[in-house]
């Protein structure tokens, strides 16, 4: 059976109106929004191969920076040039950045944290579900010897234990692959490409924080966005020490209700920094918080991108490849149990993850209807269970 041929090209104005519309009701954190691209984009549109989608995992989840919008940048840039990448991931972050910001405006307004935690008790179990349920069509994807899930489940054990994504499992990871699938003990012709490919992972200097607000979130979102790798659970404890314990611009619980802002909204979760911009210094501050966080990926991923393009063959660069996509899977595991100790702490949020899990594995059930539905319970319990757990550390 010959392999399936992608589109070589894919109009810029396709690709905008693709990611307006995952923006929108993409829902479920990096892994299930990078699940639903595969799906989509894979299975259905065929933008893309299996073997281009893994390889863009792959590199992206080896580079600082959220994954999902790293992910939509790639796939922009593969089959959309250089302007293809910046018109598809701002349209990515586009309509979150308007849900987020009107959200802020509206909690500045009104204040309260009823109709929050109402919500976030009930979706926050149905988001672990699709990360689960994400996390399996990835395995499937590019999981394929013992190697890799020998890989896959010594991240898994490191991500739990430190309770962070580590930098270094990727690279250690994708060094092991080089090693295992490579040819750099067969010929070292292979090792200046792969020195060369490695090189093009460079971290971005954050530069000197200027006096006004507006720059200092900018810069503060600048290196967040640069120097902290994966999902958007491995920037929460970046963002508390800095927001909270160092510069005091949000009290413990106002940070508490911008990361729960980020997990029951649409789109990548790290948009947590543009509620954060608003409540520290308004719409602008919202404005250059996203811009912050978000600037960093499509840098590396527009310097990365070429250079995996023209070795794409080489087999040390597959055997990195391979590597850090096992590292991703074990992270990734490793991040939805230390999610799901936020998420469940009841009988019902336990019930309502496993419902999802079995609907997602039974049904297909788009991710906004089980978003919308986990809602619905959520502002119908909780003022009857009144649970204390929810937003405690």
């Amino acid at each position: 059976m010959e392999p399936e041929k992608p589109a070589q090209h894919v109009p810029i104005r396709e690709l905008v109106r693709y990611y307006l519309r995952l923006g929108l009701v993409g829902f479920g954190g990096p892994v299930a929004l990078v699940g639903q691209m595969e799906r989509e984009l894979v299975g259905e549109r065929k933008w893309l191969t299996k073997e281009e989608m893994r390889e863009g995992i792959a590199v992206c989840q080896s580079l600082p920076g959220p994954l999902a919008i790293q992910v939509g940048i790639w796939v922009s840039y593969i089959r959309g040039g250089f302007w293809g990448a910046w018109a598809g991931g701002w349209a990515f972050i586009l309509p979150n950045f308007v849900i987020v910001t009107v959200l802020g405006a509206l909690y500045v307004h009104y204040g309260g944290l009823s109709a929050v935690k109402a919500v976030f008790y009930g979706v926050s179990p149905a988001v672990i579900a699709l990360i689960l349920h994400s996390c399996y069509r990835l395995t499937k994807l590019g999981m394929k010897d013992w190697l890799e899930w020998v890989l896959a489940a010594a991240a898994f054990v490191i991500t739990v234990a430190v309770q962070a994504e580590v930098a270094l499992v990727f690279i250690g990871c994708g060094i092991i692959g080089v090693v295992y699938y490579g040819s750099l003990f067969r010929r070292r012709t292979g090792a200046s490409t792969t020195t060369s490919f490695l090189a093009g992972v460079p971290l971005i200097a954050a530069g000197v924080a200027p006096g006004a607000m507006l720059g200092k979130l900018f810069t503060f979102f600048l290196k967040a966005g640069s120097l902290t790798f994966g999902s958007g659970l491995v920037i929460v404890p970046f963002l508390e020490k800095g927001l909270v314990q160092q510069t005091g611009w949000l009290n413990e619980r106002e940070f508490l209700v911008a990361v729960a802002m980020g997990m029951i909204s649409p789109g990548p979760v790290v948009i947590t920094a543009t509620f954060v911009g608003y409540l520290v210094a308004g719409f602008w501050g919202s404005v250059v918080a996203t811009i912050g966080i978000f600037l960093p990926s499509f840098l590396l991923i527009l310097i990365v991108a070429p250079i995996l393009m023209r070795y794409r063959t080489n087999p040390n660069v597959q055997g990195f490849i391979k590597g850090a996509y096992a590292a991703a899977i074990g992270t990734i595991l490793g991040a939805a149990v230390l999610l799901g100790r936020i998420a469940i702490g009841d009988w019902l949020t336990a019930l309502v993850a496993l419902v999802s899990l079995v609907v997602l594995f039974r049904w297909k059930v788009s991710n906004p209807l089980l978003v919308a539905a986990a809602a619905v319970i959520g502002l119908i319990a909780f003022p009857l269970l009144k649970p204390e757990w929810i937003f405690v550390k």
